[in-house]
């Protein structure tokens, strides 16, 4: 059994959400044709990896031995049939994010952190009340975020496929193609029901943009001096490396301050999350982790910062995982300021299993809290500064100043700056900042915005 560490928050089209570290255990050839031949082994080698890791030591409120012996009296003739009995007994703990995956399904999971796929760049999740296909957010420059794909969409049929009930895994392998062909999305959007034509493509999972920007007044005129802002779009296994780059190419450029983009990121690499968190800051807890016998692991910064320079982080409801690991931590640290919607809230750990015969499976193992002992599992962190999009809001105006949530952090950082460079210390965010919908300056909506 290879087991792998993580943090997880769901299959998707084109990135697996997946946080890692790994211990690896080679099978013997012979114990690889031994499942090979014996499909009970694999339903059996699932249950020991659930008895072992699972969070929930009731599992659910169910009898797990029990559960064992009613699948392992059954006799199985494929692979197939061990698959289903897997996914029945799983199904139990009402957690879906303990999942199997078939030998294809998981092969793809692990393709999809390589950072390059072929699909339409979209990520998914199933809606654990109502079984629906729920979008949690586009990949940025991907044939889907250009068709206007918004997070929260609920996808309702692929290809005229009906997708209420399916597995993560198939709706992916319906998705993904070849470049170059179509598939069609039937869309609904609070009461709105429509289809969206994507044309599959090549896509490079990139993690992190970076440039330097204006500094904006309240009533967005041009300020004197620049801000880094940088978009990180997922928690790969290039990101911190990446991150690093740009956070030291921006300092070269003396910015002033710093803007972290974390909208719609919907997650990734655990270890990545908290990387980057030791970027921005010196000292302090990251994250803490809780599993099921009570026991506490705890990530803390280890004075390898890159800067200490103001900082603002974007965050909107696709920001999930990882991201609420990172915001989290420098929130709590008082080392940044949020500014946007709340996020998704995801406030659970998986660890990744590779089984005998190809196949793998994901295992919820641990809850996490944000250094300040929040637990935001389906709560999400409140921003700061909550700034809402307007109704028509367009995928090309993210960034720029047609987008209020982002003009509202170039403010709040600029008004840091400014006071810091006068000597006066910066006010802190009104303790109900978060109930707040922050009112932009007319001036600073206007038409002809700068694309990143």
């Amino acid at each position: 059994m290879n087991k792998r560490i993580l943090l997880s928050f769901g299959a998707t089209a084109s990135l697996a959400l997946t946080l890692w570290t790994t211990g690896v255990i080679t099978h013997p050839a012979a114990v690889l044709a031994a499942f090979e031949d014996n499909p009970k082994a694999i339903v059996d080698e699932a249950w020991q990896i659930v008895n072992a890791e699972y969070v929930d030591g009731t599992f659910n409120n169910s009898n797990w031995e029990k559960v064992r012996e009613e699948y392992l009296s059954k006799e199985y003739k494929s692979k197939e049939e061990a698959y289903t009995a897997v996914r029945q007994m799983l199904s139990k703990l009402k957690d879906p994010y303990t999942r199997f995956m078939d030998p294809k399904a998981y092969a793809s999971m692990q393709v999809d952190t390589s950072g390059e796929l072929t699909g339409v760049g979209i990520q998914i999740d199933i809606d654990p009340k109502t079984k629906e296909l729920l979008v949690i957010a586009p990949i940025e420059d991907t044939p889907a975020a250009k068709a206007g794909i918004q997070p929260k969409d609920i996808v309702q049929a692929i290809d005229g496929v009906a997708t209420k009930g399916m597995s993560r895994e198939l709706a992916v392998s319906k998705i993904r193609g070849k470049a170059g062909s179509s598939v069609k999305f039937t869309i609904r959007r609070g009461s709105k029901v429509f289809d969206v034509d994507l044309m599959r493509s090549r896509i490079e999972l990139k993690a992190v943009k970076s440039d330097t920007r204006p500094l904006l007044s309240a009533v967005g005129t041009q300020q004197p001096g620049q801000l880094g802002y940088i978009r990180l779009t997922q928690f790969t296994g290039t990101a911190a490396k990446e991150m690093r780059q740009a956070v030291q190419d921006l300092n070269k450029k003396n910015v002033d301050g710093f803007v972290l983009d974390l909208r719609s990121n919907p997650g990734g690499l655990l270890y990545a999350s908290a990387e980057i968190a030791e970027l921005f800051m010196g000292e302090g807890t990251i994250v803490t982790t809780q599993n099921r016998e009570g026991e506490v692991e705890r990530l803390s910064a280890n004075h390898h910062s890159l800067t200490d320079k103001p900082l603002v982080i974007l965050v909107n409801e696709g920001s999930a995982s990882a991201s609420e690991i990172l915001s989290g931590a420098l929130k709590d640290n008082k080392r940044a300021v949020l500014v946007g919607a709340k996020t998704f809230g995801k406030g659970l750990v998986q660890s990744v299993h590779s089984l005998a015969d190809g196949s793998g499976m994901a295992v919820t193992i641990a809850h996490y809290k944000t250094p300040s002992g929040a637990d935001i599992h389906k709560k999400g962190i409140q921003p700061d500064f909550k700034v809402a999009l307007p109704k028509k809001f367009k995928p090309i105006e993210v960034a720029t100043t047609a987008d209020p949530q982002y003009v509202q952090a170039v403010q709040a950082l600029t008004k840091v700056i400014t006071e810091a460079k006068a000597g006066t210390p910066a006010e802190a965010p009104a303790a109900d900042a978060s109930k707040q919908v922050i009112p932009v300056s007319q001036g600073t909506q206007g038409k002809g915005a700068n694309t990143p």
